[in-house]
């Protein structure tokens, strides 16, 4: 197992994940030498300002996930001072998990050994945004989970009832649908497009028995939501810019600049 000399003890701590672990194809030929989490922007790697971001709104306990270049990011992170949380990995050298199976083998770290069964947060490392961490992390700290969203527009969107409680998915494209509801009225939904940060709750844990090793924490959040709250968090004036296409990347620098740097 993958370990980090960077670490604190904490009386008290807010966790959270960054899924950092994907192969980055979409920025080839920056990814044949590097992992995606370590691109820069503004000068910065990806995963930095993830991390400092975290802190910044008072997460202290930051668990990645790694597998290409995993060596890397962890000789990264132990290099680097003042990051000002401890950082585990969840070591996937041996094959990808995808975002629901990157979850279960992170299980133990992020909720094994305190036993508070607090929700911690989940973020993608190469997602920017300008939301407000903290505010966010507190509104889902009753549900299951609790899905950043926006009204952006797109093929494939989550669908939500009136109370914001997620009930399918859709691709309106090819009219896909996918809901444990088998009557449900995909017109009647409210439908928003996911942005890549989510909390999750461990008591959604025991729902992972009879799931393959590989999984997707959305199919996964389709399967339980009929049996456990999960939510849409609109957040208004959300601003997402996803680093992980290349058209993105060279915008990235100034959209950082301007929405997401808290020490700017």
């Amino acid at each position: 197992m993958l370990a980090s000399r960077n670490m604190f003890t904490f009386a008290a701590m807010m966790k959270a994940m960054i899924f950092a672990a994907g192969l980055g194809t979409r920025l080839k030929p920056l990814t044949d030498t590097m992992p995606k989490a370590l691109v820069p922007v503004g000068g910065k790697p990806l995963l930095e300002i993830q991390i400092r971001k975290l802190v910044a709104a008072g997460f202290t306990d930051i668990v990645v996930n790694v597998h290409h270049f995993a060596e890397q990011i962890v000789r990264f992170v132990e290099e680097r001072d003042g990051l000002g949380a401890r950082v585990r990995f969840s070591d996937e050298s041996g094959a990808l998990l995808d975002t629901g199976g990157g979850i279960r083998k992170a299980a133990l770290l992020l909720s094994g050994g305190d036993g508070d069964g607090m929700p911690f947060l989940v973020h993608n490392v190469d997602i920017l945004s300008n939301v407000d961490l903290a505010g966010f992390y507190r509104s889902g700290r009753d549900a299951a989970a609790c899905l950043l969203v926006s009204s952006r527009e797109t093929q494939r969107y989550l669908l939500f009832d009136e109370e914001d409680r997620l009930v399918g998915w859709t691709n309106l494209k090819t009219g896909e649908v996918k809901s444990p509801y088998p009557e449900l009225d995909v017109a009647a939904c409210r439908k928003y497009a996911f942005a890549g940060i989510h909390t999750f709750s461990p008591r959604l844990f025991p729902y992972f028995e009879g799931w393959p090793e590989k999984f997707s924490v959305i199919d996964f959040y389709l399967s339980v939501c009929d049996k456990e709250p999960i939510y849409a968090c609109p957040s208004p004036g959300l601003k997402v810019l996803d680093v992980g296409k290349p058209e993105s990347l060279a915008q990235a620098e100034d959209f950082f600049a301007r929405e997401c740097c808290p020490s700017r």
